[in-house]
């Protein structure tokens, strides 16, 4: 048998179809609160039993869902936040997004590693040209940053230090997850998420589902092209990662320029270690990065080192109990 830390890296790839194949049809929500064989499970769902049997048999395995000694099948206890599709701690949307999007760009790194990215990509359409390509692509990779970004929000807005700030802005803020956790967190905010246009309905269908037609609004547009609305706060939220030092320290100044004095910028990101062995995830996400975007993911002390050369000074790192944490600049 080969080492676990092997063995697992091996098996990865069946273990990332299982989770998502379950999800997408229903197994999980059906598993989260009733315990049932696989024969019922196929029947719910309408499902081929044979096939959902090999399938189960692996997510047990792989201690996901529990078999009890009757043969009926659960989601484990440990599990269900992060695989109930009501949870806002759901992992499946970006798991979904990995599936049908980053899968396809891996193989990639192939040419990558050979010609280099920059060559290879010559040849490529932009990156987030692909992800908002159709409005199908798009909606997949909004509500996949949802997943991935609303709980983590509810635990760094706080962190954040928004007492007295009555205005932010979240650039490339998706559909505003962290702009809702924020306005929930701080009484007397306003928060204006700044996007390219075709993201606007989808913000528009927040305000809508959380009541902040008087809080949040949505700007439209294009943070390489245009300067960013008049705040005294600007978020990033998984943006510096996706883009070079360069790109990256442009964005910082466009903060600088749009926060008033006092004001403050978030960058709110995965952080690698100080010697950059891990966290995983940090570790998966930067290989990610180089097929999906053109960036990668930092050390602290590399993102203070941007924001101090943007002209931001008095930074510090806040850390959340998940994988992305806050590093804060103000402006003097």
């Amino acid at each position: 048998m080969p080492p676990s830390a092997l063995e697992n890296a091996v098996y990865g790839v069946y273990a990332t179809t299982a989770v998502h194949l379950a999800d997408k049809h229903g197994v999980f929500g059906y598993l989260v609160d009733r315990e049932a064989s696989t024969g019922k499970i196929a029947a719910a769902l309408g499902l081929d039993e044979e096939t959902l049997d090999r399938l189960l048999v692996l997510l047990d395995a792989l201690g996901i869902i529990d078999q009890n000694d009757h043969g009926a099948y659960r989601v484990a206890a440990e599990m269900a936040p992060f695989l109930d599709p009501a949870s806002s701690r759901s992992v499946c949307g970006f798991v979904n997004h990995v599936m049908n999007s980053t899968l396809d760009r891996l193989p990639q790194l192939d040419a990558y590693l050979t010609d280099g990215k920059q060559a290879v990509d010559a040849a490529l359409p932009a990156p987030f040209d692909v992800m908002y390509g159709t409005p199908e692509l798009t909606e997949e990779f909004v509500s996949a940053m949802w997943e991935l970004t609303y709980d983590v929000s509810r635990e760094l807005a706080p962190l954040a230090g928004l007492d007295g700030v009555r205005h932010l802005v979240d650039v490339g803020g998706a559909s505003g997850p962290f702009c809702v956790a924020a306005l929930a967190a701080t009484p007397g905010l306003r928060a204006t998420v700044f996007e390219l246009p075709e993201v606007g309905r989808y913000v528009a269908e927040t305000v809508e589902r959380y009541g902040l037609r008087d809080r949040m609004d949505f700007v439209a547009g294009d943070f390489h092209r245009d300067e960013f609305p008049p705040t005294e706060c600007v978020a990033f939220g998984y943006i510096l990662s996706g883009w070079t030092d360069e790109i990256g320290l442009e964005l910082l100044r466009k903060a600088y320029r749009a926060c008033a004095d006092g004001g403050r910028v978030l960058v709110m990101d995965r952080l690698f270690d100080h010697d950059r062995r891990g966290p995983l995830p940090t570790a998966v996400m930067n290989l990610s990065m180089h097929v999906e975007a053109k960036g990668r993911h930092r050390t602290a002390a590399e993102y203070i080192g941007l924001l101090e050369a943007a002209g931001f000074a008095d930074c510090e790192v806040r850390r959340s109990s998940q994988d992305k944490h806050l590093v804060i600049g103000l402006k003097k």
